[in-house]
């Protein structure tokens, strides 16, 4: 305890005599360095000290002045006065120097990248047509009137890792997009019963055009016998010449009111006919999603009296059906395809089946 007291002591006196050698400015240097030290532990007490680039920048220019103030006096410098260790403030201004003449490096050239808008419509077309190499798409594009050179077409292609054209062609071939070129040409039928007021078992008959959903009513009869179905073949038959509408396939189920007199009137016109599996009512899908459809939107809400009022509510919901109702699979456009009234104008309501089913359309004012 006495010698650290004395050691304390000659400590003291030995800075006071260091003090009255030095000039005042020489005093003022060495109190700004002692200062910026005690603000640097006073702000980081308990932790390791660490010091901001600010904070060395300070330290490191006071600490040199200090020091070529006291190599002109001829007296030796006090490294005590610091709080680092005279190598590591030579280390921050080497660092120093190093910034002032390191430049940062500038931007690539090139050119600029192209728009959101040209580089998502490249990105369209290479998804919805995987046979397209780059050479087509920008020929697409010119088409659209966008000038765009194959290497940014390439470039896109790389930045949303959508492989080449070979690769894509194989990736999406599938049987839906197989197939999805012959419904076009493919015809669906089926029966569905429904009882009257009277608990009469009606028969209806129903064709459906797979590309464009739209419904033919056969008829409904109580006694579908082979005389009748083969009628209601030739009729649909004869309706399909008028519309100029040929077909190549006829997709039924393995009923036995579908006798051989029916398909050989299909046969005949050159249309083959197609029977679903035992027991597979998802093999003849679009029907079955009909029948679903005519039952809860419009036999389900009626009490039907008899044959003849039955017929006249499938007329009158098979129009409805296609030419005013939106359907899902056909981006919310009824199989018939209608004109446009009016994008503006009040909205008008017909009722459909006495007010069971609405349906609005604009009219120009």
């Amino acid at each position: 305890m006495i010698w650290s007291l004395l050691s304390q002591v000659v400590r003291l006196v030995l800075d006071l005599l260091t003090l009255h050698n030095l000039l005042d400015k020489d005093k003022d240097l060495e109190l700004l360095v002692l200062r910026q030290q005690i603000r640097i532990l006073e702000r980081r007490l308990g932790k390791p000290v660490r010091p901001s680039r600010i904070e060395k920048i300070l330290l490191t220019v006071t600490a040199v002045q200090l020091e070529e103030r006291v190599r002109e006096g001829r007296k030796q410098f006090n490294d005590s006065i610091l709080l680092f260790k005279p190598a590591t403030v030579l280390k921050w201004h080497r660092e120093l120097v190093k910034r002032k003449w390191t430049f940062q490096r500038q931007a690539k050239g090139g050119r600029p990248r192209i728009e959101a808008e040209i580089e998502s419509l490249i990105v369209r077309l290479a998804r919805e047509n995987p046979g397209l190499g780059f050479e087509k798409i920008q020929g697409e594009l010119l088409k659209l009137g966008y000038d765009v050179s194959i290497s940014t077409v390439r470039a896109v292609f790389a930045r949303h890792h959508i492989p080449p054209a070979p690769e894509r062609d194989r990736a999406h071939s599938n049987w839906r997009t197989f197939l999805n070129h012959y419904r076009t040409q493919m015809l669906t039928c089926d029966f569905f019963t429904i009882e009257t007021v009277f608990l009469k078992t009606v028969y209806i008959l129903f064709f459906i055009d797979v590309g464009t959903r739209r419904v033919y009513l056969a008829g409904c009869s109580q006694h579908p016998d082979s005389a009748w179905v083969t009628q209601q073949a030739r009729q649909l038959t004869w309706q399909l010449q008028e519309q100029n509408s040929h077909k190549l396939f006829l997709i039924h189920d393995r009923d036995t009111k579908f006798t051989a007199s029916f398909d050989t009137v299909f046969a005949s016109e050159g249309v083959e006919v197609v029977l679903t599996p035992y027991h597979a009512p998802n093999a003849n899908a679009f029907a079955e999603r009909w029948i679903r459809s005519v039952r809860h939107e419009c036999l389900d809400q009626l009490l039907i009296l008899n044959e003849t009022h039955l017929r006249r509510v499938l007329i009158e919901y098979g129009d409805y059906y296609n030419q005013s109702r939106p359907h899902q699979g056909l981006q919310q456009r009824a199989p018939i395809p209608f004109q446009r009234r009016s994008d503006d104008g009040p909205v008008y309501r017909r009722d459909v089946l006495g007010g069971i089913i609405h349906d609005y359309w604009r009219q120009a004012a």
